[in-house]
């Protein structure tokens, strides 16, 4: 890798750097917060239902940015740089700003979301105060050397996961009895209240659309975490070994914690437990309204609730260090394509694009918002709105994707593709199908019932406006600067090796280690 006077980042990311990175960014509020409202609104059944069709989303989406990203492993070749590079300059720019603006605003979400947490222990602190401490923190780590990063990172999301796996030994527990309370639960909130809450209307068509809001909530808990493998792979010790191995992990990883706790989750709390809906009610987002706190208290189990609201914290912590970390590569991606001031391509001597870093930080301090009530409400859309932009971001990363493929057996390069994936390109048109429905029906609930709201309205669907707003701008300022009117570059133009003969060289000087005992190969297995 170059150096700073060149704008360039370093390789200092190890593989087990990268799959904490993307674990630590995905596993965060919206499992061990938004579950609970998800469960109040749409039932345990339905819950489950959702985060297993949105881990089948998330494990196309991993492998389609594990193609690419393993193909050619530069610096800034993020999801924006191959919606730019492989269908149009203009949606590389749209989705480049969307990604951008997005995870600053999910750095905002996870920053008070730990204020808030911390409430549980205490209120005589302002508020501020917490979020100014978290986002010093996370600021100061997105400043030092990347390898110093990433192991921040490899132990807050190493915290979470023991703990999680805590969690789900607690509720095993729980569910057969061995709780303080001696109550042997089963599946006993599957029979009653019931599997599915029937929302926004009634009989089947109710369960049908708590099965749709449940996908659209899953959402939010998954949404950019694959990103985060790809992004760091231009900052990856041996990226054409390391980038697979991070996304294979992480599929049956995430796919194992997500489904197992909301198993748990719909096993220990009822939808209808008033502890729940009341912390809903109050637009909670603190760890009073966890379901796995609320279960914990459910079955007298002292201390645990404490060390829960510890690991929420942490979650939230982690979560937007990564989301720091990704929307600051994301604008010197943009920068490096010249999508944005070159001044964000810059970096220090440590690799680290610090004005990048700078940028992102400052417009994170919108996190501010949440301390006023009214503020918070439009904190809440400016969550939605991310989540939506997520949902955009992967349809354009899935037809990058169909025309990546189409180009690399066009121009025969078949035969130097170091990383394919099942079921593809298949996948790639499930997710481009599944996610364009998902994308313009995610705001439905204010259409039904008289439910209809200016506010929610906004958040549901202005992401589609402004991605479409950036792209058009982008595109008209091309043609008059230099007549260009093409709407896709054509297959046959695609520029697949600038660079790979480089990355492949790098490849072949970096041969796998071959571990000499049993202690060698869990190492590096873990490494």
């Amino acid at each position: 890798m170059g150096d700073s006077e060149n704008g360039e980042i370093r390789r200092g990311l190890k593989s087990r750097h990268v799959q904490l990175i993307a674990l630590g960014g995905c596993i965060g509020t919206g499992l061990f917060v938004g579950s609970g409202s998800a469960l109040s609104q749409t039932g345990p059944a339905a819950l489950l239902l959702g985060y297993a069709i949105m881990s089948c989303v998330i494990y196309f989406v991993m492998n389609i940015l594990g193609e690419m990203g393993t193909w050619l492993p530069i610096p800034g070749a993020g999801s924006q740089h191959f919606i730019g590079a492989y269908l149009d300059p203009s949606l590389g720019v749209a989705a480049g700003w969307n990604y951008w603006y997005s995870y600053a605003v999910l750095v905002m979400a996870e920053v008070s979301a730990a204020g808030l947490v911390v409430q549980y222990w205490t209120d005589k602190v302002h508020i501020a105060v917490w979020i100014t401490i978290f986002l010093a923190v996370i600021i100061a780590l997105n400043f030092v050397a990347v390898e110093y990063y990433g192991e921040s990172e490899f132990w807050f999301a190493s915290l979470k996961i023991i703990c999680i796996l805590g969690l789900l030994v607690t509720g095993v527990v729980i569910f057969f009895g061995g709780a303080p309370t001696h109550d042997r639960i089963g599946f006993r909130y599957w029979k009653n209240p019931g599997p599915f809450v029937e929302h926004l209307t009634t009989g089947a068509a109710g369960r049908f659309c708590a099965v749709w809001t449940s996908l659209v909530k899953a959402g939010y808990a998954f949404i950019f975490s694959p990103e985060l493998v790809t992004t760091a792979a231009g900052e990856t010790e041996a990226p054409r070994r390391n980038i697979p191995k991070g996304v294979r992990r992480f599929i049956y990883r995430i796919v194992f914690l997500y489904i197992s706790s909301v198993v748990v989750i719909g096993c220990i709390v009822p939808s209808n437990d008033p502890h729940l809906l009341s912390a809903i009610d109050a637009g909670a987002s603190t760890a009073a309204a966890s379901p796995f706190v609320i279960g914990i208290q459910n079955a007298g189990i002292p201390v645990l609730n404490h060390i829960v609201n510890g690991v929420i914290l942490t979650s939230a912590w982690s979560s937007g260090n990564s989301f720091m970390y990704a929307g600051s590569r994301s604008l010197y991606s943009m920068a490096r394509d010249g999508y944005a001031p070159q001044l964000f391509s810059k970096c220090n001597k440590f690799g680290v694009p610090y004005y990048a870093v700078g940028a992102t930080s400052v417009f994170s301090l919108l996190a501010y918002l949440n301390v006023s009530s009214s503020g918070a409400e439009a904190f809440g859309w400016f969550s939605n709105i991310s989540t939506i932009s997520g949902f955009i971001a992967w349809i354009f990363a899935a037809a990058a994707h169909t025309r990546w493929r189409r180009a690399i057996t066009f121009q025969g390069l078949d035969d130097r593709v170091p990383f394919r994936t099942p079921l593809q390109p298949y996948g790639s048109w499930f997710l481009i199908v599944f996610m364009s429905i998902l994308t313009l029906t995610n705001g439905y609930a204010v259409f039904i019932g008289g439910n209809f709201n200016a506010g929610d309205f906004v958040a549901s669907y202005i992401s589609i406006p402004v991605f479409f707003g950036i792209y058009a701008a982008h595109k008209t300022y091309l043609y008059f600067k230099t007549g260009y009117t093409r709407f896709l570059i054509p297959i046959a133009e695609l520029d697949l090796t600038t660079g790979l003969d480089d990355v492949e060289a790098e490849e072949a000087a970096t041969p796998e280690r071959i571990p000499n005992n049993i202690w060698e190969k869990f190492w590096y297995w873990l490494a």
